[in-house]
């Protein structure tokens, strides 16, 4: 398997993982490692388990992703900040449609590599903070055929009725998802303003919904 195409795989299982497994109810003092763990773990098993998933049938992925709540990222979090400064001035109707756009774009760009999981396994590394952080990076590397392929999280503590911890942010060979996604957004949003942006991202998905990356 070629590095790239790995890298790209691993993107997908964050993203799809972060967004769209079932899990059960956990302790709110569960380490952000732990927590890290089992995710990585119950998406591979997910994966592998599935052979809709597997093949990386979009409407599979969307299914889960719209039947179940999980808390497991702050996807509002995400989309501000991949949306930058204008998020503010944005609507509740605008944030609505730029989160579901965004997360649709995730989902359809990254379900195809899904058809190429088999005998990877994500290796957890010593996690450096304290106990009483509340926001932290978890750094993993998936290990397949080839180069083993840096996947690190940035998650914070969440408090109250289903605290815990939840991702926000997801680093691939040193490139951060958000931030990638930050600089495109900024400039669809300086040349046509924020409705300008969820109709370039409808757009994309539209285009999308019979491809696979």
């Amino acid at each position: 398997m070629k590095r790239r195409f790995l890298a790209h795989w691993a993107l997908g299982l964050a993203a799809l993982g972060a967004l769209a497994l079932p899990l059960a109810s956990h302790a709110a003092d569960e380490a952000p490692d732990a927590f890290i763990k089992r995710l990585s773990a119950e998406t591979l098993d997910a994966i592998k388990a599935d052979p809709a998933l597997r093949g990386g049938d979009v409407n599979k992925v969307m299914q889960l992703v719209d039947t179940r709540i999980i808390p497991n990222v702050d996807f509002p979090r995400m989309t501000a900040a991949a949306v930058g400064p204008q998020w503010r001035q944005a609507t509740p109707d605008q944030q609505k449609r730029l989160q579901d756009e965004f997360k649709t774009l995730l989902v359809r760009t990254y379900s195809g590599a899904l058809a190429q999981v088999s005998d990877q396994s994500v290796n957890v590394k010593p996690l450096r903070a304290s106990p009483d952080d509340k926001e932290v990076v978890v750094r993993t590397e998936v290990v397949g055929r080839g180069d083993p392929i840096q996947l690190d999280y940035r998650l914070e503590k969440t408090p109250g009725q289903g605290a815990g911890w939840k991702i926000y942010n997801l680093n691939v060979l040193g490139v951060w998802l958000v931030e990638t996604y930050r600089s495109q957004f900024a400039q669809e949003i300086n040349a046509k303003g924020v409705d300008g942006l969820i109709a370039t991202l409808a757009a994309r998905n539209r285009s999308n919904s019979g491809q696979r990356s």
